[in-house]
């Protein structure tokens, strides 16, 4: 039946599957100490749920093994996509940056969709049996699944990485009610390696293994809702939706495979966005602009903050930019300062004070 489910899962777009048990008591000190230093930020959802996380048969009452997959995600349409590329857009002030995973079609619809048709390939070979799927969806711990199950081992980052594959890839899982075998786990290759770690902007990575969200700039992008910290601000630059620094960073990335799927092709609007034609988007023209796409559940508002966040940033480079772009950035930014939420004006209020 593996060898069978394998070949599906490849057909489906998946680059590797694996299994493991449901026992990650050895996770839990780790978690609950993440949680108690309050690294978790604003998402409370990480503490309510607490050491659920940790116990998948609790969550799903029966699970007796979990099933990861891995896909791929890297942009196929990019041909120039790579460290190097990704360092020339972050120095173009004037143009936002949008984490590559966000750049095409939103991963959970992709890999829950494929999922389920593994799960019916699953029960066509050995009949009907009780599962639940996720992706980045439920109180699951991922990325200790996946550890478990060799997909990879744990960066220092905290991401999964893989010698053939880096780290651009999503994990998804499939709970199962049955009592499989179980992968081998993998052993990391890190070594003495501290780059990403060197390289993040904010230094959110406070230690190896050791994330503080509430410095992150994809947390700051996506997940905060509030006001983004003063001190933080220019260190984002021109990220607008997350940030890829720490992967950019990773020597195992130079692996990184495209992906086949065209989902994740990077839609036009979002391959070098100039801020002052993102500033224009109003909240119907940004539903439709990010229909289907990952970027849509994080609401106008918060978008317009980021953007407008990126704009100031910009406007403080005024050696990098003309004085026509100036006047563009600052002419799109002032309708924000009378927008209905008070962080969204006090981040153009901010921006706008930053033009010299």
């Amino acid at each position: 039946m593996w060898s069978e489910l394998q070949i599906a899962a490849q057909e489906l777009g998946f680059s590797q599957i694996g299994v493991t048990g449901v026992n990650l008591t050895e996770a839990e000190p780790g978690l609950q100490a993440w949680l108690s230093a309050g690294f978790h930020g604003s998402m409370n959802y990480m503490a309510s749920h607490g050491l659920k996380r940790a116990r998948p048969a609790e969550l799903v009452p029966g699970t007796l093994s979990v099933i990861t997959v891995q896909m791929d995600y890297l942009p196929g349409n990019l041909p120039e996509l790579s460290a190097e590329s990704e360092g020339l857009a972050l120095n173009r002030p004037t143009n936002g940056v949008v984490s590559v995973y966000a750049r095409g079609r939103d991963y959970h619809k992709v890999m829950r969709s494929r999922l389920q048709k593994l799960q019916h390939r699953m029960a066509e070979l050995i009949g009907p049996f009780g599962h639940r799927v996720f992706t980045d969806s439920a109180p699951v711990m991922e990325a200790e699944l996946g550890v478990r199950s060799g997909q990879g081992w744990r960066g220092k980052n905290t991401l999964v990485l893989q010698r053939e594959a880096g780290s651009f890839f999503f994990l998804g899982e499939l709970f199962v009610d049955l009592a499989l075998p179980s992968t081998e786990a993998i052993t990391s290759h890190c070594g003495s390696c501290t780059a990403c770690i060197d390289l993040c902007p904010t230094q959110a990575i406070v230690a190896p293994y050791q994330l503080d969200a509430r410095r992150c700039i994809s947390y700051l992008t996506i997940e905060h809702a509030g006001e983004i910290p003063h001190e933080l601000r220019p260190l984002i630059g021109n990220r607008i939706y997350g940030c890829d620094d720490c992967q950019w960073a990773c020597p195992w990335n130079k692996y990184a495979k495209r992906s086949a799927l065209p989902d994740f092709d990077a839609r036009e609007a979002l391959k070098a966005p100039a801020l002052q034609e993102l500033l224009q988007w109003d909240e119907a023209t940004f539903l439709r602009m990010t229909e289907g796409s990952a970027i849509r559940r994080i609401g106008h508002a918060r978008w317009i903050r980021n953007v407008a966040l990126a704009a100031g940033n910009a406007l403080n480079e005024t050696e990098k930019i003309s004085s026509e772009e100036v006047s563009a950035l600052v002419n799109a930014l002032k309708p924000w300062l009378s927008h209905a939420n008070p962080v969204v004006q006090e981040q153009v209020a901010w921006s706008l004070a930053k033009r010299s």
